[in-house]
């Protein structure tokens, strides 16, 4: 193929999965206010850390009942956290379809060794048989995979009355796809994605049915930064502001920034509203265009944040996986050497290809930019690579 120059570049190049572009407007004079060379602990420090909270609460529809607090090393930890206090205390399914799942499946099995464990697995861009699901158990699911750009269908995926605990890893769903909060139990998520926030800072949320589990106790030893437990019960002051360690307050204030604007925009269905047009602008590039396709081949399980797209062309597909690794290096330092887009090289460990990041803080403008610059990248690499 060829493809000329694009003379336009987007605004804002910037298309990471993780930390993701900050909203729209962002300057650091947006941090002006932070809550800096004070105790976290201080009454205005718990005040500003429960105000995330609150927020975070609010604007994704978390019921009145459950809890929400902040916690250590983002979305990592939080899923580790009620792992490690929960995993064991009944039979355990967990699905396996990218990256992440599957490092919570290996934790599961190799570091946990539950004894009673079911991996329901599936390959990059697709998801493993819902229907082999036994919800009578403990299930631990990741509702979007970042790293596949394969998300779970729809709400109904998960059935209104289950006997065990559904843990779902939200990370790249929560603020930009809908959440069945009355048919989940423990739902986690990281300031750095949807919203642009920073890293280090996880959040999660438990059911009061995941409350009581908690409270139960945990099968293993935890050390201090998994505790959200004490000898009294759930460790309330948690969800209230009072964090287990130190968080940074230049976090904190970024991330009341981002919720704020969120607010301001209309609130989750606009969030969801900007990040679903942002895929089907890339959708309408893929139908017409006969090298590249998504990762995800079903439309239903196809990511509105993580866009994940494999190169098609024959030539490319007759690589080994060293060698097309080589190609997208090459094509996707082109576009960082022009300016015209960052970080859109897949995950390490999935399949080579390409990742936009769709999500709400991404403006529209800017992805439609970016696609022409995606065409003469691959058109440049061709050039290259087919023929050598």
């Amino acid at each position: 193929m060829t493809a000329a120059k694009p003379s336009h570049r987007p605004q804002r190049p910037y298309f990471s999965s993780g930390p993701c572009v900050k909203r729209p407007g962002w300057t650091p004079e947006a941090l002006k206010g932070a809550f800096l060379g004070r105790s976290h602990r201080a009454a205005e420090g718990r005040a500003r850390l429960n105000e995330v909270i609150t927020r975070s609460a609010a604007l994704l529809g978390v019921p009145e009942d459950w809890q929400v607090g902040i916690v250590p090393a983002s979305d990592t930890g939080a899923v580790e956290m009620i792992l490690w206090a929960l995993a064991g205390q009944r039979g355990m399914d967990v699905l396996s379809f990218e990256s992440f799942s599957g490092t919570w499946a290996q934790d599961l099995k190799d570091i946990l060794k539950l004894e009673d464990l079911r991996v329901l697995e599936a390959p990059y861009g697709e998801l493993p048989d819902m229907a082999q699901i036994d919800w009578s158990r403990d299930v631990v699911l990741t509702w979007n995979g970042t790293t596949s750009g394969v998300c779970i269908p729809s709400v109904e995926s998960v059935p209104a009355q289950h006997d065990g605990l559904v843990i779902c890893d939200a990370t790249s769903a929560a603020f930009a796809m809908d959440l069945p909060w009355d048919r989940l139990d423990v739902v986690t998520w990281s300031w750095q994605k949807a919203l642009g926030g920073e890293a280090a800072h996880g959040m999660v949320a438990l059911s009061p049915k995941a409350v009581r589990r908690l409270e139960e106790g945990s099968q293993r030893p935890l050390p201090k930064i998994f505790r959200l437990t004490s000898r009294n019960g759930l460790n309330e002051a948690i969800f209230r502001g009072d964090t287990i360690n130190t968080p940074s307050m230049l976090c904190v204030e970024d991330a009341l920034d981002g919720l704020r604007w969120a607010e301001s925009v209309g609130g989750l269905e606009a969030l969801k509203a900007r990040s679903r047009r942002n895929l089907s602008i890339v959708e309408s590039w893929v139908a017409k265009r006969d090298w590249v396709a998504f990762l995800s081949e079903k439309k239903e399980t196809r990511s509105c944040t993580s866009i994940c797209l494999k190169i098609t062309a024959p030539w490319f597909e007759a690589l080994d996986d060293a060698e097309r690794s080589k190609v997208i290096k090459a094509m996707t330092g082109l576009l960082e050497e022009e300016k015209a887009g960052y970080d859109l090289a897949g995950y390490r460990d999935a399949p080579a290809g390409l990742r936009i990041w769709g999500g709400a803080t991404v403006e529209a403008e800017d992805i439609e930019a970016l696609l022409p610059w995606l065409d003469w990248a691959f058109a440049r690499i061709e050039e290259k690579f087919a023929t050598s």
